[in-house]
C-alpha cells in the first residue's frame, strides 16, 4: 500500500511537473511569438520610415530642382535684361557721337560760308572804294567851288551826323544789353532746368539705392550691375550736356561775330553813300543835301 501510494505520489508530481513544464514551454512560445510580432512590427515600422524618409527626400530633390530652375530662368532674364540695357546704351552713345560729328561738320561748313560771303563782300567793298577813289580824284578839280560854298552845310551836317550817330549807338548798346539780358535769362533758365533734371535723377538714384537695400539678400549681383549701368549713363548724358553747352557757346560767339562784321559792312555802306551824296549833290543854301539819305537812315 505504501508502495502504491509513492506510485501515486510520483505519478502526480510527475503530471504536475510535465503540466509545469508544458505551461513553461507555452508560456516560452507565447513571448518568442510576441517578440517576434513586436519584431516584424519594429522592422515594418522601420521600413514605412524608411520609405517615408525616402519619399520626404525625393519631394526635397523636387523642391529643390524646381528652385534651382526658377533661379536659373530668372538669372538668364536678368542677364538678357542686361544685355538689352546694355546694346540700347551703345546704341544712344553711337547715335550721339554721330550727331556731334554731324553738328560739327555743319559748323564747320557754314563757318566756311560765312568767311567766304565776308571775304567776297570785303573785296567788292574794296573794289568800291577804289572805284570811289577814282571818281573823288577825277571830279577833285570840278568839286573845289562848290566845297568852299558847302563847308557850312557839311559842318552843320556833321554835328548833325554826329548826334544822330551818338544817339544810334545809344540805341544800339540798349539793345545790345536787352539782346544779352535775355540770353542771360535763357541760360538761367536752362541751367535751372538742368538742376532740375539732376535733382531728378538724384532722386531717381536714391529710390535705386532704397530699392537695393530691400533686395540686396536676393538680388545683389543684379542691382550692382544696373546701378553701375546708371551711373554710367549719368556720365554720358553729362558729358553731352556739357558738349552741348560748348557748342552753344562757340554758335553764339560765331554769331555774334557776324553781325558785328556785317554792322561794320553796313557803316562802310552808309559812309560810302553819303560821300556819293556829298559829292553829287549841288550847293544850296536853302537845303540840306543829305536830307534823302537822313529821310532813308530815318
Amino acid at each position: 500500500r505504501e508502495r502504491r501510494e509513492s506510485f501515486a505520489f510520483r505519478n502526480e508530481e510527475g503530471k504536475r511537473i510535465r503540466e509545469v513544464e508544458d505551461q513553461m514551454k507555452a508560456n516560452a512560445m507565447q513571448d518568442e511569438h510576441e517578440s517576434y510580432e513586436l519584431k516584424w512590427a519594429g522592422e515594418w515600422d522601420a521600413d514605412d520610415y524608411k520609405k517615408q524618409m525616402d519619399q520626404e527626400r525625393r519631394d526635397s530633390l523636387n523642391f529643390r530642382n524646381q528652385e534651382a530652375a526658377r533661379h536659373d530662368a530668372v538669372m538668364k532674364e536678368l542677364h538678357s535684361l542686361a544685355q538689352e540695357r546694355e546694346h540700347e546704351s551703345y546704341m544712344l552713345k553711337w547715335a550721339g557721337e554721330n550727331d556731334a560729328k554731324q553738328y560739327l561738320a555743319d559748323q564747320e561748313e557754314l563757318r566756311r560760308q560765312s568767311l567766304a560771303f565776308r571775304n567776297a563782300e570785303g573785296r567788292r567793298h574794296r573794289d568800291i572804294d577804289e572805284e570811289n577813289r577814282a571818281k573823288s580824284v577825277l571830279d577833285a578839280s570840278n568839286n573845289e567851288e562848290l566845297n568852299a560854298a558847302c563847308q557850312r552845310d557839311v559842318r552843320q551836317y556833321r554835328a548833325d551826323c554826329a548826334a544822330r550817330y551818338r544817339a544810334s549807338l545809344c540805341l544800339r548798346g540798349k539793345e545790345h544789353f536787352s539782346n544779352r539780358m535775355q540770353a542771360e535769362n535763357e541760360r538761367e533758365v536752362k541751367l535751372q532746368q538742368d538742376h532740375e533734371s539732376h535733382l531728378l535723377d538724384t532722386a531717381a538714384w536714391q529710390d535705386v539705392n532704397d530699392y537695393v537695400d530691400e533686395c540686396k539678400r536676393r538680388k545683389r549681383l543684379s542691382l550692382a550691375f544696373r546701378a553701375k549701368e546708371k551711373c554710367r549713363h549719368f556720365q554720358i548724358e553729362k558729358e553731352q550736356t556739357k558738349l552741348k553747352i560748348r557748342q552753344q557757346h562757340l554758335d553764339t560767339q560765331y554769331r555774334s561775330e557776324d553781325a558785328r562784321y556785317i554792322e561794320m559792312a553796313k557803316l562802310k555802306e552808309k559812309a560810302r553813300v553819303a560821300l556819293e551824296a556829298f559829292d553829287r549833290s549841288p550847293t544850296t543854301t536853302f537845303g540840306n543835301p543829305f536830307a534823302k539819305i537822313l529821310n532813308n537812315s530815318m
